[in-house]
């Protein structure tokens, strides 16, 4: 077991190692629904007890990997997006889809995070998410309207929204628990189009893209 950290160094060291062990936990047991605090705190080789010093609860440790995931959503879209002045609405709709896809974590996080994390810390911490998340998202309309042929801000900020809303449930539909799985095999049917994640969410984008641009007249 680590000893106590005692300076901001190390307790910023231990905040990061707890962080890491619930990236690999959500890796290695399919998702964030099956992240603890106790399977976490042994991961980062913390006594239990030790990780309220750190984190006030389990939702405050996942609303921060939310939050650095916002960060690093728009640091993958603006980057992809830099220097481009005349995309389509499906080229732009096409971008946001694939920087969602590069971040399995993030996009398991864009379920919970108005299920139950953000809603379920403190005042503080809600208001330092929702300041954070939506510095990210305002850079991230900026990017998009900067580089499209057509799209407006607002047509740009529907289009984000949609990201999110279709990201939260495709993600989870995409990766179903073993029962469902099985389930699935017996009847493919139910395992549905919506399984293969990425191409679904491209397609379902540039339909809302070209279709806000149709209906607007641009």
């Amino acid at each position: 077991m680590h000893s106590r950290a005692r300076s901001p160094e190390a307790k910023l060291r231990r905040s990061e190692d707890l962080l890491d062990a619930a990236r690999a936990l959500a890796t290695t047991r399919g998702g964030i629904r099956h992240v603890t605090l106790s399977a976490v705190t042994e991961a980062a080789g913390l006594h239990p007890s030790a990780v309220r010093r750190y984190f006030a609860s389990k939702e405050e440790l996942l609303l921060e990997l939310a939050e650095r995931g916002w960060d690093e959503w728009r640091d993958r879209l603006t980057g992809h997006l830099a220097g481009a002045r005349d995309l389509t609405p499906a080229e732009s709709a096409a971008a946001v889809a694939t920087a969602l896809t590069a971040q399995p974590l993030f996009c398991d996080l864009l379920t919970h995070v108005p299920l139950s994390l953000e809603g379920d810390v403190d005042i503080e911490r809600a208001r330092r998410f929702k300041t954070h998340s939506f510095a990210a998202y305002d850079s991230i309309v900026d990017a998009l309207t900067a580089s499209s042929r057509t799209l407006t801000t607002t047509q740009a900020q529907e289009l984000t929204a949609a990201a999110l809303g279709l990201t939260a449930h495709l993600w989870q539909v995409s990766h179903p628990t073993p029962t469902l799985a099985e389930l699935y095999a017996q009847n493919p049917r139910w395992g549905h189009v919506a399984l293969d994640f990425e191409p679904r969410l491209t397609r379902l984008l540039e339909a809302v893209a070209v279709g806000l641009t149709v209906r607007d007249g641009h």
